[in-house]
């Protein structure tokens, strides 16, 4: 018994990154074993062969279920004796419930054939040779039925972020093999709000260093080495870094004529017919296969198009199985890259990602591929409330016991459910572009993910930003649905962006339940949780496709949604409101002169005086969606 409880003692001691270790290399070897890799080109309908990976399963016992994810960052590493690290916790499950796993890099890019289109247009009326993704993957999934030994006759498709688009796209395609598809932080309206706009702003940093960081650069012909970054930046304080390049045409000379997706960008300011026939849920008719859609509510890049995707099947596809997903997460935390129960300061209080994959994704899969298990205890909406930090199961989403109500911004920078009865109220501040206000108050590089939960403690001490909250919550205010800014405002220029933050503030002598004193090396009491945060353009106020300025100094009203919110504001603690003119480089700057912010030049940009007016006659408000 000693000896047992000496190996016992001796096993908790061992690093958590050590046994981790240990099991990936016994998921490794055992996968290695049980499986063989096959690589070949697929032929399309136009001629064009798409390079493709196959781990199929030895075992002969049984047919087996096709998984699918098809990408545009490579299905390396390339070679048939040279495996993929599919042995971690997103994948080993389906190889140990013997999928046969298939990625398959995307038309034009790596080892495929063809030329690549950023997101390619779904083409609703194809004649004869005509193709778009959704053609691609009908193709792919015919030829892997009638090629593939030992399958069932049942495909999936899944993927996260631009897989996430041909996962959408995939569901369009309309074969009748394919049963089940998960778009994750699906890639889906790159004006509106995915990964490059925000309402009509440019995310400078993710689509600069996206694009010009060697994503966009040409590839001519197939290639199993990748595109490298030709520009050399400083690599040190990003703020100060874009600030320096100054405006968009200064972007535009590093980069030259070689990146056509950022010259697109400058070519298209408005919401016209290129950005039109890139939003994938036009697609989104006569859905046929489940649909589970996934989504972080913390994803720095693709929090719109989760939540929206899912809402576009719901009106378009009313008779398709339509499911939901929405953790604490950032992008593609889900999927192994983290356990999901914490994003910076902010704990989650489990181990939220494993719970999905093993309560949610797995289930669903084999169900639809191999008739494993039921859907009974899977809802319609899962999702996570955090502040509370719990699931929640809802049969519609936006739920039905969601109301929404008016949180007033008032004088004295107080919020109130009540309307303001001051004849003429308003808050002025000045925005001026040569000293934007920064997205997070810690110096970096690269964009954080965890400024979406970040402390906005510094924000609020700058004179630009202005600041509304409630007192304590005598009790707990849940927030589930569409979240809404209502701005009356008055500006001194022509054109200003509006950035509107929803905050969770912590009591002063708040602290974790289960910190220890080592841990508390943050101070939480006070904590400003950025729970909700998002930019308008202003002169897309009226129309995304017809720009219109502000008259100086007028009233003018500047409505805009913000992605969806999940969230308890617990007893106690007070609901914060925070607007400001600028988030930068987060978004790039506005010169506040009505132009097209693409050609501007730096003397273009000047201060401007913004007034959020709360009186009687122009009542502010945030429309909040509260569950009762």
């Amino acid at each position: 018994m000693i000896r047992v409880l000496f190996a016992a003692c001796c096993f908790l001691l061992i690093p958590a990154s050590i046994l981790a270790q240990s099991q990936n290399l016994q998921d490794s070897a055992w996968i290695r074993d049980n499986y063989t890799k096959t690589e070949t080109y697929i032929p399309m309908r136009d001629g064009i062969k798409l390079f493709t990976t196959i781990y199929a399963p030895r075992d002969k016992t049984e047919k087996h279920p096709v998984l699918m994810n098809r990408t545009p960052y490579s299905c390396a590493p390339y070679g048939s004796t040279r495996w993929r690290n599919l042995w971690d916790p997103y994948w080993r499950y389906y190889f140990r419930e013997g999928y046969i796993i298939v990625l398959q890099d995307v038309r034009g890019r790596w080892m495929s054939e063809g030329n690549f289109e950023d997101v390619r247009p779904f083409n609703k009326n194809k004649k004869g040779k005509e193709t778009d993704e959704a053609s691609d993957t009908y193709d792919t999934i015919d030829w892997l039925l009638a090629n593939v030994a030992g399958n069932n006759g049942r495909v999936g498709v899944f993927g996260i972020s631009y897989p996430g688009f041909y996962s959408t796209m995939a569901a369009a395609s309309g074969h009748p093999a394919l049963k089940a598809v998960s778009p994750q932080a699906p890639v889906t309206d790159w004006f509106m709000g995915d990964d490059f706009h925000h309402n009509g702003a440019l995310s400078l940093m993710d689509g600069f260093n996206f694009y010009a960081g060697g994503f966009g650069y040409p590839r001519p012909l197939p290639t199993t080495v990748g595109p490298r970054n030709a520009l050399i930046i400083p690599r040190n304080d990003n703020y100060q870094t874009f600030l320096n390049i100054g405006a968009l045409p200064n972007f535009m000379k590093l980069t030259g004529d070689s990146i056509a997706f950022w010259k697109d960008l400058y070519n298209h300011p408005n919401y016209d017919s290129f950005w039109m026939a890139r939003d994938a849920r036009t697609a989104m008719f006569n859905i046929k296969p489940a649909m589970l859609v996934v989504g972080g509510l913390f994803d720095a890049e693709d929090c719109f198009g989760a939540w929206n995707l899912y809402k576009a099947i719901e009106k378009q596809s009313p008779g398709t199985d339509n499911r939901l997903v929405m953790g604490p997460w950032f992008h593609g935390q889900w999927g192994g890259r983290g356990d999901g129960s914490s994003l910076g300061n902010i704990r989650f209080g489990s181990r939220t990602s494993e719970w999905y994959q093993n309560q949610v994704e797995l289930p669903f899969f084999n169900y639809h591929l191999k008739g494993k298990g039921t859907m009974d205890s899977l809802a319609e909406a899962t999702i996570f409330f955090t502040g509370r930090n719990e699931w929640q199961t809802f049969k519609t989403w936006p739920p039905a016991n969601s109301r929404q109500r008016s949180l007033y911004l008032l004088p004295n920078g107080l919020l109130a459910w009540t309307k303001p009865l001051s004849a003429k109220a308003g808050t002025t501040y000045t925005s001026n572009p040569a000293k934007p206000v920064p997205y997070t108050e810690d110096v970096h590089f690269n964009r954080t993910r965890e400024y979406m939960t970040d402390d906005q403690r510094f924000a609020s001490r700058r004179p630009d930003v202005i600041t509304f909250q409630t007192e304590a919550l005598d009790r707990d205010l849940t927030l589930g649905g569409v979240l809404t800014a209502d701005l009356h405002v008055a500006i001194s220029s022509t054109d200003a962006d509006f950035v509107v933050k929803l905050i969770d503030v912590f009591p002063d002598e708040f602290v974790y339940a289960d910190d220890h004193e080592e841990d508390k090396d943050y101070p939480m009491g006070g904590y400003q949780m950025l729970v909700r945060g998002e930019i308008m353009r202003g002169k897309f106020r009226k129309s995304f496709s017809n720009p219109v300025p502000f008259k100086p100094n007028q009233p003018d009203q500047v409505t805009f949604n913000l992605p969806d919110v999940a969230h308890t504001f617990k007893k106690g603690h007070r609901l914060m409101i925070q607007i400001q003119s600028s988030w930068f480089p987060l978004m790039d700057r506005n010169p506040q002169q009505f132009m097209n912010i693409y050609q501007a030049k730096d003397s273009d940009f000047k201060p401007a005086e913004i007034t959020i007016l709360h009186d009687s006659m122009h009542p502010s408000a945030i429309i909040l969606p509260v569950l009762e």
